[in-house]
């Protein structure tokens, strides 16, 4: 039957679309739609597919790329809060209010990859500030840099999966590297989330977490550390600030934290929990990123949809 010749050819390239179209679309709800759009396309086309004009997986990558092209139309692009404004003063206090109208950048969870191999190598290219700063690429700009950058496909691949010439994608990936100038990294420059000089500094920023000790905390910060919170617009960058939001914060959630590790975008993770009447209640998702020993930045996601994405159980049992 041609479904069971179409499971068996594509099914294991599903994981990897899945990666291919978050970094296009930076939502993992959105690629998940754009997988399942992608192999509808193909299985529809399966009886025309030709072996001898592309390999299963360039074939499929040519409909998943064209499928969030199509997709990315007119829509507006995914930013971090600190790509809209400038960071707050530490001294002032907002409200944490929420941006709803914005389509803020979501994490991905490492869980989702699809072999322990394909996370190490693909650790430094889905690092989530490299992950906003593709969002604002055009998107064909961004598809050239992703193809040819990171999926290491060559001139003349890029150009038949995006119909046109190696002339023009070699233009678009000049201005896409060009775009990126300072944002993109080696694999070298990626703290390995099981590196043990990390483990040790995660363990130091839990204990200072779970006791609300914002003195040590701060000490584990590089000096402009940054704190995100989307779809809070608001940031804050530098120790004094972040430390200054941190002792806010107990103020008013309290002292009764939980933290447990995870990893997100090949970075290390924490899930917050909040003690409430008795339990521990899923209160944030912290994406950390770690340079020189130090934590430089903490974007901290709210949604609902990225906890779920993540698995994330809404409860612990209290002390």
């Amino acid at each position: 039957m041609i479904d069971d010749d179409f499971e068996s050819a594509v099914g294991a390239y599903r994981k990897e679309l899945l990666v291919h179209c978050y970094r296009m679309l930076g939502s993992v709800h959105e690629a998940e739609d754009l997988v399942q759009e992608t192999m509808l396309r193909a299985w529809r086309a399966w009886d025309r597919y030709d072996e001898r004009r592309a390999s299963v997986r360039t074939w499929l990558y040519k409909i998943a790329t064209n499928a969030c092209l199509t997709a990315l139309k007119g829509r507006a692009r995914r930013p971090l809060p600190s790509m809209v404004g400038g960071p707050e003063p530490g001294e002032a206090e907002f409200p944490l209010a929420p941006a709803l109208d914005v389509p803020w950048l979501q994490p991905f969870p490492d869980a989702l990859l699809d072999d322990p191999a394909s996370r190490v190598a693909r650790r430094g290219s889905l690092r989530l500030a490299l992950i906003a700063a593709m969002q604002v690429l055009p998107p064909k700009q961004r598809a050239v840099l992703i193809l040819r950058d990171v999926l290491e496909f060559s001139a003349a691949e890029t150009a038949e999966l995006l119909e046109t010439s190696a002339a023009a994608v070699n233009s678009a990936l000049q201005r896409a590297r060009a775009g990126l100038s300072g944002v993109a990294v080696t694999e070298e420059e990626v703290a390995e989330p099981d590196d043990a000089a990390v483990n040790d500094l995660l363990d130091r920023y839990v204990r200072s977490f779970e006791t609300a000790d914002v003195g040590a905390l701060v000490t584990l910060l590089t000096d402009d550390a940054a704190l995100e919170m989307p779809p809070v617009p608001h940031w804050y960058r530098g120790r004094h600030s972040y430390g200054l939001f941190m002792v806010r914060l107990f103020e008013w959630r309290g002292t009764g934290w939980r933290m447990v590790r995870t990893t997100a975008n090949g970075q290390p993770a924490l899930v917050a929990y909040l003690l409430s009447d008795g339990v521990y209640r899923l209160h944030t998702l912290q994406v950390l990123t770690v340079e020189g020993g130090r934590v430089a930045r903490n974007v901290v996601f709210t949604d609902a949809r990225v906890f779920s994405a993540f698995g994330l159980a809404p409860t612990l049992p209290g002390p």
